[in-house]
């Protein structure tokens, strides 16, 4: 009947209005192409034919738009820039999580399950922030809950279902079927209308939802969870396909379409969101980076320091936040990537403590239980 898998019955009243987006770039997001540090004097040579310079590299497709003297963003973020000259985006360069190898698998393992090392824990940040808050729903927005979001809180997931529509016939009599089952009961309705909100976020203007399986239409969905008042206050999204291996492209495709695909999911999640977007702040976070120079197929391979993304309207942003290592040979991570000078938990230890209040010591104990040395990072929202 629908793509809802949910645990009990319909949301309670929600305990807090601000809420918290955790989007997984999945395959390893070249930030020197997504956040390109033009002023760093050994920019181009380092990167080579992937350095974004001027408007012609490549076919072409647009200049970047600059951040400050340093750094620009790639041009096919247009949203994230408007976000960034409104002072409701931070971007954070040079940054990773303790993971130092290069197994896409691992680096995802620790970058949702918050502690140094893969397999460590069997459940994730969000859910443990979410195991330590009470009433506070969090759901994902995909097939299966992700390890970020396990850890005994109270989730939920929503997906677009691959089968064909149900007739509202049969809907009405499996209601009838189920209406004195206190399980099926509950979860079926509680689908049900977790399909139909999703459907009037993805009307396409003819009163038919345009669902498809995009990202652009699961932010649409998020966002309308998310704006509900009883709705969950933490939501979890993904979107594939950063590993670029060969054939990246600067302003072209294929790299510059998945960031064309982030931005007009960023926009429609902005959009979905309405009013409570004031409120809301996003993390846009993958597993590593990627290496400086070129590989021989016009990509890049697996690195170590990269870049986030923070922005909603409860972010205090306008500004890039680096503790710039530099690009030249002798000062890059094993010779080959960019080295990393933040620890992306102190991104998430100050998302969470400002949207959430959660204090130093339960998100040094608890939600990142091996983090003592990472302090939380202060100002972002």
């Amino acid at each position: 009947a629908a793509g809802c898998s949910c645990g009990g019955g319909a949301y309670a009243a929600a305990p807090t209005e601000k809420r918290v987006v955790f989007i997984i770039l999945r395959g390893a997001m070249d930030g020197l192409t997504a956040v390109p540090p033009l002023g760093d004097p050994n920019y181009q040579v380092a990167r080579g034919a992937m350095a974004m310079v001027g408007d012609t590299n490549q076919g072409g497709g647009g200049q970047c738009l600059p951040l400050n003297n340093l750094f620009a963003l790639h041009p096919a973020l247009p949203t994230l820039h408007g976000l960034y000259q409104k002072q409701q985006a931070t971007i954070i360069h040079a940054v990773a999580s303790p993971y130092r190898e290069r197994s896409h698998f691992d680096a995802q393992d620790v970058l949702e399950n918050g502690m140094a090392q893969a397999h460590a824990a069997q459940n994730g940040w969000l859910g443990r922030a979410l195991s330590a808050m009470n009433s506070v729903k969090g759901m994902a927005v995909g097939q299966t809950i992700p390890l970020a979001l396990r850890g005994g809180g109270d989730v939920s997931s929503w997906s677009p279902s691959y089968l064909p529509e149900a007739e509202s016939d049969l809907l009405a009599r499996l209601g009838d079927l189920y209406r004195d089952d206190t399980v099926l009961a509950p979860a079926l309705h509680e689908a049900l209308a977790a399909d139909a909100l999703a459907d009037s976020a993805m009307d396409g203007g003819d009163g038919k939802p345009k669902r498809g399986k995009n990202f652009v239409a699961l932010a649409k969905a998020a966002g309308a969870f998310l704006a509900a008042p009883d709705g969950p206050r933490l939501a979890v999204l993904e979107i594939g396909g950063w590993d670029t291996h060969a054939g990246q492209g600067t302003f072209k495709r294929p790299l510059a379409g998945n960031l064309t695909q982030l931005d007009n999911g960023l926009a429609a999640l902005q959009q979905a969101l309405g009013a409570v977007w004031a409120n809301t702040a996003i993390l846009c976070a993958t597993e590593f980076g990627r290496t400086v120079a070129a590989n021989g197929t016009g990509g890049t391979d697996h690195g170590t320091g990269g870049a986030a993304f923070v922005l909603g309207g409860a972010v205090k942003g306008g500004k890039v936040i680096a503790d710039w290592p530099g690009l030249a040979s002798n000062q890059l991570y094993q010779n080959r990537d960019l080295r990393p000078t933040t620890d992306l938990r102190a991104v998430m230890k100050g998302l969470l403590a400002g949207q959430f209040g959660l204090d130093s010591t339960l998100l040094a104990t608890k939600v990142f239980p091996d983090s003592a040395d990472v302090r939380v990072m202060g100002g972002i929202v």
